[in-house]
Order: structure tokens, then sequence, then C-alpha cells
């Protein structure tokens, strides 16, 4: 229920911000979405501390309250007529705050309520639950905005919706049995965080993941600008069409949902070929010649993002001790989600100077380029790492040769 909503409030916010920001349209959407996710960027660390310090069923029933309110004050301003784009601003802002310490506590979570030997299932279904909503929620709001006027308080309706919502998830963790929850200890001494970074630094394989993260997180997975700049300005759709493309890309993240649950196993080739296959499909949407190209490419999209996606989440977890999971995956969030106040803007800009079409060609252009980039860097390391330890054999070798024979 509060996905749903959620993928209703992202289809109707923006679609407020087109309103509101007549003739800026695209750039307001950039900034939009750059405020709402750079939250992951400042905050997500201290999250990820939090996460790991702090009952996560509890810490869970505080964030999902915590968006619940901006979105219950936006809402409540569309529908009376007073919303502003400032006001938009302000509150996406305020929404990603709490989604950035909600984001690292709901990963690390998923692997205290199920056993390791379900991890791998376990997030693909929560992707499948995550995109199945996402399969509804986008269609809904279209059509939801359309029947009440297709204006800014038609919106706030679809806003309000969502409010209400995040009731959902708080009823349902206060009434986890909570004795089958397995925490793992988690260091409380200072310099807690620079253990987590120094975790990740050593390991090469974490940092291929996040360099592919970082690209295709920060210019190719802008769907909210680029789907809204395609519908409106190449296609010259209304608020249904730009809804229902939510809902297409959605159906090819669900189907790859459900075939991420059926995988016993996550290979680094895997992601670096997902994140491959997602980068092509970008460049490939944003040479489609009509709207129903576009929407039937959709799945096709939605199937490679969510294929790169949650075999990039389940790697992380799978890879990384209990102890320092929750700073993990909050590294993990911020540099997926935490690109976004970085590429959001420039992705809205490249809209408004070069058309829409280029927000997709650029963006799958620098995904594939990080795909080069982080592989370079991911055998440099590994190298360096094989050099230093045919060092340390041969010191050790070294060392046995001109030790004393023992009697």
């Amino acid at each position: 229920m509060s996905n749903t909503g959620t993928w209703m409030q992202r289809v109707a916010q923006d679609w407020l911000v087109l309103e509101l920001a007549a003739g800026s349209g695209a750039t307001a959407l950039g900034i939009t979405t750059g405020l709402q996710f750079l939250p992951f960027l400042l905050l997500t660390p201290f999250a990820g501390l939090v996460a790991d310090r702090m009952p996560k069923q509890r810490l869970l029933q505080l964030t999902n309250l915590g968006m619940a309110v901006p979105a219950l004050v936006l809402g409540l301003l569309a529908v009376t007529g007073t919303a502003e784009v400032w006001h938009v601003y302000v509150l996406a802002f305020l929404l990603g705050s709490a989604s950035a310490f909600d984001a690292p506590a709901r990963q690390s979570f998923v692997s205290e309520i199920v056993e390791p030997v379900d991890l791998t299932n376990a997030v693909g279904l929560n992707s499948a639950s995550f995109n199945a909503a996402r399969l509804v929620g986008p269609g809904l709001a279209g059509l939801l905005i359309a029947a009440f006027g297709g204006g800014a308080v038609a919106t706030g309706w679809v806003i309000l919706a969502n409010a209400v919502s995040y009731a959902a998830p708080i009823w349902s963790l206060r009434h986890l049995d909570v004795s089958r929850i397995d925490a793992a200890p988690a260091n409380r001494g200072p310099g807690a965080i620079r253990e987590g970074v120094a975790y990740v630094r050593a390991r090469p394989d974490l940092l291929l993941v996040l360099g592919l993260v970082f690209f295709a997180g920060t210019f190719g997975l802008n769907f909210q600008i680029t789907s809204a700049l395609m519908a409106t300005e190449v296609f010259d759709k209304g608020p249904e069409e730009f809804g229902l493309l939510g809902s297409f890309l959605a159906v090819g993240s669900l189907a790859g949902s459900l075939l991420a649950a059926r995988r016993t196993e996550i290979r680094q080739r895997l992601v670096v070929g997902a994140a491959i296959a997602f980068g092509l499909s970008v460049m490939l949407a944003g040479l489609m010649p009509s709207y129903l190209t576009f929407a039937l490419l959709a799945p096709v999209t939605g199937l490679t993002a969510l294929t790169f996606i949650t075999s990039a989440n389940t790697y992380m977890q799978l890879h990384t001790d209990a102890g320092v999971r929750g700073r993990v995956m909050a590294l993990y969030m911020m540099i997926f989600m935490g690109g976004t106040p970085v590429g959001a803007p420039i992705i809205g800009w490249i809209g408004h100077e070069y058309g829409a079409r280029w927000t997709l060609l650029g963006g799958g252009l620098m995904t594939i380029v990080g795909v080069v980039l982080s592989a370079m860097m991911y055998l440099r390391l590994e190298r360096a790492r094989h050099d230093r330890a045919a060092d340390g054999d041969e010191a050790v070798r070294d060392g046995v040769r001109t030790a004393p024979a023992a009697f």
C-alpha cells in the first residue's frame, strides 16, 4: 500500500512542478529531484551508523512517520491552491531526509528477518513487491489527476493519498515478532563510520559494484525527469499517458524482480552485464520515434534496470559482514541515490538546452562509460592486491631460507 502511494506521489509531484513552473519545467523538475535525493549524499553515512546501533523495527516506524508529514503538508498546499514551486523544493528535501534514514535501515533489515540462505530470494521478492506497486501507482495517479481536473489541485489529492498510505508499514512494523529478529551487534565506539569506509576500501569487488551504481544512478536512472519530458515535449501527451509510462516501465521491473528472486547466487559478471544492458536500453529509448514504440520499449528498460539494481543490492548484502552491513548499505544508498542531486539538474539542463531525447542518450552513454571506468579500476586494484600477496609470500619464503636450523 505504501509503495503504491509513493509511486502515485512521484507522478503527482512531477506534474505539480510542471503546472507551477510553466516555461521552465525541465529545470524545475531537475531541481526538485536533486533536492529530494540530496539528503542521501549528506546524511546517509550517519543514517547507516544509526541503522547499526538502533533497533531497526523502531527506527523504520519513525522514518515512515517522517515521510508521511511532508506528503501531508504538500498535499494540503496543493489542494488549497496555495502551493508554489519553492514549497515543493523544501518539502521534497524534507521527504528525502526521512528517506535517507529509512533506506539503509530497510535494506539491512532484510537480512535480520530472513535466514542467509533465503537472502537472495528475499531481496528479489522485496523488489517484486516494490515494482508491483510501481506497476499500479503511476497509472492510477495519472487517471486520478485527470479525473480531478488535471491541474495543481488534482495532484494534491493524490499526494494526500500517499500521506495516508504510510500507516500500512507503521502498523506492520508494530506487529512483527521481535523474538524472531536476528540483530547483529555493532561497534558502538568512536570511528564507526571510518571503520565502514575502510572496510569497503579494502574490497575491490565492493568498489566495482559501487562504481557501477554511481554512474547508473546518477545519469541513467532519472525516469522521473526523462519520462516526463518525453511524454510532454516530444510526444505531446497528457497526465494519463505520462502515468502509464511508469506502469509500462514497471512491467519489466516486476519481471526483473521475479527473475532475481529465483537466483541462488549473484556474481560480479551479472552485475556488470546488467549495467551494460541497461545503458544500451536507455540509449535506445532516446531514439524511439513515437509514444507507442517508446512505451513498448519501457518494459525492456525496466527489466534491465531492475536486474542491475537487484543484483547489485544483493551482492553487497551477501558479501558483507553482518556487523558493518548497515554502514556498508548506507554507503551503497549514498552513492546510488546521492548521485541524483548531481545528475538530475544536469539531465534537466540537457533536456532544456538540447531536447528530451538527449537526456536518455546522454544518460545511457554515461552508464556504459561508468562500466568501463569501474572495470578498469577493479582490475588495477586486484592486480595491486595480487602483487602485494605475492611479495608477502616471497618474503615468507626468504625468511624460511635464512632462518637458523632448529636442533
